[in-house]
């Protein structure tokens, strides 16, 4: 199985949702997730934020750091949010971002629970367009939310696949049943492009001086959106790992998969994103730590 499915071209190809087609039909999966955020050891205030929601015909569940569910009756979100700015616009950019997920994509789940063609290129796309837009007009209407922005990784999950919609230096990574890990979003700046290219390695990308320059983000000044899209067909004993670049800062990348498939006897209590962002912490801390762990059963 390959790690990510891209949206091809070829409409027959796509993976449901892309055109408009029926779900697979198959054992309703179930979800097991895990949520933890640290401010670190140097910054005042935390920048960082992640979401966790149920949606069904009714309404939007916030659910807790930690937990399990089925998506028999309902779809799945999650998400992890990286703000930028000065004094605290940076901390309210991230919160913008969340919030509007909660807002815009209920409607949207009950058109696909009465069965009507669901396109989540064009949903994430919407999305990702008002997010910016309003972080662009407050940092045009006020002083201190001047320059504010903000990275967006989402995933939504729905029964056999997770779309996914992508922009900044927040990463989600895709941890296969069989084994492996590959990131599966891409870094956007001139420092992840070098690495995607095979012209730099991944010590050469977290020492590099410009590793957080972003070429792409939702306000931030910037212009125009143009954000990632995607398509992974998971399956009982994927893992999905939602994360913020303070994580990365600490921890490689093997690091990473090892904490959340083979933790050490005294990390096994915990919850895998506790894991994580323990482990960063004690590595590093010098950026606001997130990480959301959530695993198919």
């Amino acid at each position: 199985m390959p790690p990510a499915e891209p949206i091809p071209e070829d409409e027959n190809r796509l993976p449901p949702g892309f055109a408009g087609a029926a779900h697979e039909e198959g054992p309703v999966p179930r979800f097991h997730w895990s949520g933890q955020t640290h401010v670190g050891r140097v910054r005042k205030n935390n920048e960082d934020a992640f979401l966790a929601l149920a949606i069904d015909s009714q309404e939007v569940k916030y659910l807790g750091k930690f937990g399990e569910g089925d998506s028999e009756y309902c779809d799945y979100v999650f998400a992890v949010s990286d703000g930028m700015g000065g004094e605290k616009s940076g901390e309210f950019a991230s919160r913008i971002a969340v919030e509007k997920i909660t807002r815009m994509l209920p409607r949207h789940f009950s058109q696909r629970a009465a069965g009507l063609p669901t396109d989540f290129h064009d949903i994430l796309g919407e999305l990702f367009q008002r997010i910016h837009a309003d972080l662009t007009r407050l940092g045009e209407c006020y002083d201190e939310c001047r320059n504010m922005g903000a990275t967006l990784s989402l995933g939504w999950f729905v029964p056999g696949w997770m779309y996914f919609a992508h922009i900044g230096d927040s990463r989600i990574y895709y941890l296969p049943a069989e084994g492996g890990m590959s990131q599966i979003t891409h870094d956007d700046s001139h420092v992840g492009w070098l690495r995607r290219q095979g012209k730099i390695n991944e010590r050469e990308q977290r020492t590099h001086p410009r590793k957080n320059v972003l070429s792409k983000a939702l306000g931030a000044g910037h212009r125009y959106v143009d954000p990632q899209f995607g398509a992974v067909n998971c399956r009982p004993g994927d893992c999905f790992l939602f994360c913020t670049d303070g994580l990365n800062d600490g921890l490689w990348d093997r690091a990473l998969q090892e904490l959340v498939r083979a933790p050490t006897a005294a990390q096994a209590h915990l919850p895998a994103a506790q894991r994580l962002v323990a482990e960063a912490l004690q590595e590093s801390g010098r950026d606001n730590i997130t990480a959301l762990v959530v695993e198919v059963a």
